[in-house]
């Protein structure tokens, strides 16, 4: 078998990368697929005037749509690759979360990277909560919940404040419902944030808690190429779709995005995400699949947002990732960041498009030395804790 090579110049777009640097280390943090909604993410109690769709697979599971999404991705990620044989033992890393979504779409990935070559997906056994995906669960961090409730405050303005900015795109999902109920069609209660009562998270209740997750169903069924008359019962477009989305991005305002939570939340995977990048010895492509939270956690403490056609401004792309590569320049190693998804459209349509966009990293712009990315990013990350 010949080794994997990688090629500086086989992207979809000019990279800011000096024309003799060599691209010599890929390290991804992607999100799984397009999934099946999980029970109770459109709380029961929502009034609708129609009928929730069915999916073809279990709550939660990927779809072979969304699989089939996830290989149009990895095809594009394949440019990476100069040889069409199979990569050297080592040279590839596929590490997933334990749900099956994450698991699933690990395989599709690996098997659409390298075709034949059937790449290792690496995952804990069920029942074992990985610190990399999970740190608050976890307790892989030395989390305070009471500072982090502090933090939330701070950062949103209050999470009364958090649900008043985001009015309009309530309003807009209540069309989409289409109870015509004056008071709104989901009935959350009061905005309250409080430290969780295990002490290892935050509990968040009120209306963007409770719109959030049907807007996120909303844009599943849209994104797996249902029926229009089935999408949103009939009633949602894409313009739409993309306004209610901003209701899914808020949450992450929440559990993710502040300074505080995103040290915690990104903490264990930025860590291990540096380690691949500055490591003597490592993969030449690191793949990591994991969650919306970890994606947005880990761009938060980059200092970057996340924007990809189709979505609202940080809610991420099924398939979309945080992308970390490592060049040989003249004067040093260096690492450029990019966020590449695949636009709504595409993911709906099967369409093979894939946007990738550079990302300009707070403190260091595009072309960031490896010692200096390495200072910025473990300044804002919570150290891991002896476990």
């Amino acid at each position: 078998m010949r080794p994997i090579l990688f090629l500086a110049a086989a992207l979809a777009f000019a990279p800011p990368a000096a024309a003799r640097d060599t691209l010599d280390r890929v390290v991804v943090l992607m999100r799984h697929g397009v999934r099946a909604p999980i029970t109770g993410e459109a709380p029961a109690d929502t009034k609708v005037t129609g009928t929730w769709p069915a999916w073809p697979v279990a709550p939660e599971f990927l779809t072979p749509h969304g699989a089939a999404a996830i290989a149009q991705l990895a095809r594009y990620d394949r440019r990476w690759l100069s040889a069409k044989a199979c990569p050297t033992p080592g040279s590839v890393r596929i590490r997933t979360n334990t749900a099956e979504r994450t698991i699933a779409t690990g395989r599709a990935y690996a098997d659409a990277l390298a075709p034949g070559c059937t790449l290792p997906v690496d995952h804990n056994p069920a029942g074992r909560i990985d610190p990399l995906f999970e740190p608050l669960r976890a307790g892989a961090t030395a989390f305070d919940a009471d500072k982090a409730v502090a933090a939330i405050t701070t950062f949103t303005g209050g999470v009364d404040a958090l649900t008043a900015r985001h009015a309009d795109a309530i309003r807009a999902l209540d069309r989409v419902l289409g109870c015509g109920l004056p008071a709104g069609c989901s009935t959350p209660g009061p905005a309250t944030l409080q430290p969780s009562r295990d002490g290892r998270g935050v509990d968040f209740t009120g209306p963007i808690r409770a719109t959030s997750g049907t807007a996120q169903v909303i844009l599943l069924q849209y994104a797996e190429g249902m029926p229009m008359p089935q999408v949103g019962f009939g009633r949602a477009d894409a313009a739409t779709i993309r306004r209610i989305g901003a209701l899914h991005a808020a949450l992450f305002d929440v559990f993710t995005r502040s300074p505080y939570m995103a040290a915690h939340q990104a903490g264990p995977l930025g860590a291990h995400m540096l380690a691949t990048l500055t490591a003597a010895r490592a993969p030449r492509i690191e793949m990591l699949v994991g969650h919306d939270t970890n994606v947005t956690a880990l761009g938060a403490a980059l200092g970057v947002d996340l924007d990809a056609p189709g979505f609202a401004r940080n809610d991420v792309a099924p398939g979309g990732a945080l992308v970390l590569k490592r060049w040989r320049g003249r004067k040093g190693p260096y690492v450029t960041a990019s966020y590449r998804a695949q636009p709504l459209e595409a993911i709906r349509s099967g369409a093979a498009t894939v946007v990738e966009t550079p990302l300009a990293l707070p403190g260091c712009a595009m072309r960031c030395p490896l010692d200096r990315f390495d200072r910025l990013l473990r300044a804002r990350l919570a150290p891991v804790v002896a476990g």
